[in-house]
């Protein structure tokens, strides 16, 4: 353990810093006490504010070792208080100062010892970036284009004025004038695109070709904050001084030509146009590499990673998967969003899901209140469920888009009707899971997304950690529950709340409970029945009871207090309308008869009693499962309030469980209530 000195606040600021450097033990330095005894001094980059840093290292004959960000950073900007997610940790330099050796130089020079497996795993990594696009910062849109161009693109990357990439690059303002000149010169018959910032068009930072290219008139600025890899991915070539853009297009195999001394020139890869790049091969810093060991060395030997959903130590896999389901649902949804009459305690729980870089969240109070603002273009309205009659007349007469919300299907430990809090959420932007009468994001995905190796195995561990665990989505009844043996075979129906959404649209025929009881004994005249009330109306919170004397001419047997998988595990067949159940039975290898039109009936895993043509694909069980559980639903850690995966979900629940006093069901009204407003504090905090 190597104890480190630093000096700067902000750096010790950095969340989870300490986990990025494992093999340090970090100590600061005060004024007003005896500088610690150290073994070397660590700063950022080469910032003006590491120069008493650099000079306390030179004093006292210590290594100084130099942070920065990684090149797969964060979904939002550092500025605006996103952490980030890779570092680069260098002993001997920073990999864009090429005025001297960096530690990433050394890495690439021996990359020829990289063992083929390291090299398999670079490439896999190499071929998500470029098919996901992700760049450091993946909160900007795709770039869109109209068609018209008919010509081909030739893009210019400028920087902005001061870039420290671009003085220690070896590069200066002249680099960039003999750039753009040489992209007209070479390519007369193409269209010359210049990128710069955008705090440069709205005057707050200064570029180096902002005034050469608005006077050109072959040239096009393009000023808007895009994806990067989107509008490379567009282009023919690319010229650069020093920009990390260089690379990327690269990797997306474009033409590359360079003007300064970035760290990606030189080794055989890019046309360079800069003198000192032949020297850097004349010194032998330079050695004809493959593109595959640059990106295994700067991604992967170079760049140190933060498994952005536990908060430990992870890998490149771990990063790639966070920024692209965050990036993902940045896109969904982008722009303003506006919820309409939505109680302080359900704000304060779906605060969480929202927090993206391009997402505004803001509440109103009525449609009344609603119909004074002027909505934007992106305007849309967030509305829970299938939403209340005079939302949905607003939308329908001012054309604005709908957002469905929900709770998710791993949801908590109590009732939502309780107050409890979930822990996932599902926001579908084409309609909602349970409402059948047109497609959701959910049956979308059911029916075209393309699911991969990993994601079975993914959605089998999740399957089996599910079952062992002994989680649903509420988790509440009690345990140790068992059925009353007979040689029959043995059928649950669970009941439901009878004005649910998801029966009032998802099961036209069968409505009330004790239909569904009665269709069910009239096709299974010998079998043992069991019959199990929903939660939320054995707490009293909501409508379908069924007095037990009705029960019992339908049913064997009334289970009340037990958990529901409890349930399912003890019996052959589920037979339902639409509930949840039958996923959890699925889940548990049980037959499912439907009689209704729930979100995983039509899919050739369950029994349908009506058919809904549209649902065409038959899926295997994980796929499934990979679609409800891991791509459709938004998981929240309710401490932390960042988002997670199921797995981490599961884990939360199961030691919520483990506290959990009494089966959250069969409490008094008094207590009830409490619970409430214990759970109503704790998400207003």
């Amino acid at each position: 353990m190597s104890q480190s000195l630093i000096f700067s606040r902000g750096l010790l600021a950095i969340p989870h810093l300490k986990v990025f450097l494992p093999e340090c033990e970090l100590c600061t330095y005060s004024v007003l006490r005896k500088p610690p005894k150290v073994e070397q001094v660590i700063g950022w980059g080469l910032r003006p504010t590491t120069r008493r840093a650099r000079s306390y290292a030179r004093q006292h004959n210590l290594p100084f070792v130099a942070l920065e960000d990684g090149f797969l950073r964060s979904v939002g900007l550092g500025v605006e208080g996103y952490p980030p997610f890779s570092l680069v940790y260098d002993d001997i330099g920073i990999y864009y100062d090429t005025t001297r050796s960096s530690r990433l130089e050394q890495l690439i020079l021996k990359s020829g010892e990289l063992s083929e497996h390291f090299l398999a795993d670079s490439q896999r990594a190499m071929d998500l970036i470029c098919q996901y696009q992700l760049s450091k910062y993946n909160h900007a849109p795709d770039m869109v284009f109209d068609g018209s161009v008919e010509r081909q693109i030739v893009l210019v990357v400028d920087q902005t004025f001061g870039d420290m990439a671009v003085k220690y690059g070896q590069a200066d303002e002249t680099c960039f004038i003999q750039m753009l000149q040489a992209a007209i010169a070479e390519n007369p018959t193409s269209e010359i695109w210049v990128k710069t910032h955008p705090d440069v068009i709205s005057g707050k930072k200064q570029g180096y070709l902002t005034a050469l290219s608005t006077v050109e008139p072959q040239v096009k600025l393009v000023a808007e904050d895009v994806n990067p890899l989107s509008l490379l991915a567009r282009v023919n070539k690319v010229y650069c001084v020093t920009s990390q853009m260089g690379f990327e297009a690269l990797l997306l195999h474009k033409p590359v030509v360079t003007f300064g001394v970035p760290w990606f020139a030189g080794w055989g890869l890019t046309d360079d146009r800069h003198p000192n790049v032949a020297l850097l091969q004349k010194n032998s810093r330079r050695k004809d590499r493959s593109l595959l060991q640059l990106f295994a060395c700067a991604y992967l030997q170079y760049s140190r990673y933060l498994n952005p959903y536990t908060q430990q130590s992870g890998t490149i896999f771990d990063v790639i998967n966070y920024l692209h389901q965050g990036k993902l649902l940045n896109d969904r949804l982008r722009g303003d969003l506006y919820s309409v009459g939505m109680s302080l305690w359900k704000r304060a729980v779906i605060k969480p899901f929202f927090r993206l870089p391009s997402c505004r969240l803001h509440f109103v109070s009525s449609v009344k209140q609603l119909a004074k603002k002027h909505l934007p273009a992106d305007g849309r309205l967030l509305i829970w469920g299938v939403g209340k009659s005079e939302v949905l007349e607003y939308a329908k007469q001012q054309n604005v888009t709908l957002l469905h919300m929900e709770d998710g299907f791993i949801r908590s430990v109590g009732l939502g009707s309780n107050l409890v809090a979930p822990l996932s959420l599902v926001i579908d932007d084409l309609g909602i899971y349970f409402d059948p009468r047109c497609p959701s994001r959910l049956e979308v995905l059911l029916q075209h997304h393309q699911f991969s190796p990993q994601d079975k195995i993914q959605a089998e561990r999740l399957q089996q950690k599910l079952i062992q665990s002994h989680i649903g989505k509420y988790n509440v009844g009690q345990l140790g529950l068992t059925l009353q043996g007979t040689t029959k075979k043995m059928i649950l129906v669970p009941g439901q709340v009878e004005d649910d959404a998801s029966i009032r649209f998802g099961s036209p025929d069968v409505v009330k409970n004790l239909d569904l009881l009665k269709k069910v004994r009239l096709k299974n005249p010998t079998d043992f029945i069991i019959y199990k009330p929903h939660p939320d109306v054995v707490s009293g919170n909501r409508i379908g009871y069924i007095e037990a004397s009705e029960v019992l001419k339908y049913a064997d047997q009334i289970v009340v207090e037990a958990n529901i998988l409890e349930c399912i595990q003890q019996v052959d067949e589920v037979h339902t309308m639409t509930s949840l159940a039958g996923f959890e039975a699925l889940l548990r290898g049980k037959k499912v008869y439907c009689y209704g039109l729930p979100f995983y009936a039509n899919w050739g895993l369950t029994v349908d009693e009506i058919q809904l043509p549209r649902r065409q694909r038959q899926l295997a069980l994980w796929e499934l499962i990979a679609a409800v559980l891991i791509y459709y639903p938004q998981y929240i850690d309710p401490k932390t309030k960042h988002m997670i995966q199921a797995e981490q979900a599961i884990d939360i629940l199961v030691k919520q469980k483990q506290q959990q006093k009494g089966d959250g069901l069969s409490r008094s009204w008094m207590l009830k209530q409490w619970g409430k407003l214990v759970q109503l504090c704790s998400v207003l905090r």
